[in-house]
């Protein structure tokens, strides 16, 4: 009953208020000019409350939602996965001259070997229709003397729980470069003291964006999969804005033959 009463009350408030502004514009070609700095004053501290109120309506409500975890799943997948970048707010959306080794978000890191970073590095808001990942990330390369530059991604646990040499693991990515350059994607699979590697470049001039790992022509020991990451490495990144809309990870069996 109170809540009721309270959106009663509300709602009269808010007819009142619109009134009031309403009769407030109608007046001000008349109103002498003291009472006209008044009027302005106030309805100045009012839209900075109004703007305040639609910018962040906007943002939470944008498509896709906030937290979504909608994937693109290949049959018989096992496992997928969306690092938290693509998927939550960050409490600090960017940063500026990036230094040589700077973490994103938990998991999530960059490295580069730059003297001098000119290198920035924002989460956006996705907002196409094309989009199901809710945020993207975008770095600004401006001068780039250094040797590589690569965003560097700690896959969870589950990623390495029952890893089979069966397994392909694949990564989609939805990718736009101002100019074109070529993205390596490196899976690196920590079984006991060895790191196995397996490195494939991503088809960029395809409509679908992925790379699979076939686990078949790996040499890990199933035994002692402790950990798994990826590196991607951006070749000659100079004066280029690369941004990566989304990125998504799936388990599944090799097929049998």
């Amino acid at each position: 009953m109170a809540g009721l009463l309270s959106g009663i009350v509300d709602k009269f408030l808010h007819r009142r208020s619109l009134r009031r502004w309403g009769l407030a514009g109608e007046a001000a070609n008349s109103a002498d000019l003291d009472a006209l700095r008044g009027m302005r004053s106030r309805a100045r501290a009012l839209r900075r409350n109004l703007d305040r109120v639609i910018h962040v309506a906007d943002y939470r409500l944008a498509l896709p939602v906030i937290g979504s975890n909608i994937i693109r799943k290949p049959l018989g997948t096992d496992w997928s996965w969306r690092p938290e970048l693509w998927k939550g707010s960050l409490p600090v959306p960017g940063m500026a001259s990036v230094p040589g080794k700077a973490e994103v978000f938990a998991g999530t890191t960059i490295f580069h070997d730059c003297r001098r970073s000119e290198l920035t590095a924002r989460q956006i808001r996705n907002a196409r229709e094309a989009d199901i990942a809710p945020f993207g990330f975008r770095m600004d390369v401006f001068r780039f003397d250094g040797s590589f530059l690569s965003l560097v991604l700690d896959l969870p646990e589950d990623a390495a729980r029952g890893l089979k040499q069966k397994h392909v693991i694949r990564m989609d990515v939805i990718v736009e470069m101002e100019k074109p350059l070529e993205i390596f994607a490196r899976l690196n699979i920590k079984h006991g003291p060895n790191v196995e590697q397996i490195v494939r470049e991503l088809p960029l001039n395809e409509e679908e964006v992925m790379v699979e790992f076939d686990l078949a022509y790996s040499k890990m020991n199933e035994k002692r999969v402790e950990r798994l990451w990826i590196d991607l490495i951006f070749e000659g990144p100079e004066m280029n804005q690369i941004i990566l809309r989304d990125v998504t990870f799936s388990r599944r069996p090799r097929a049998e033959l």
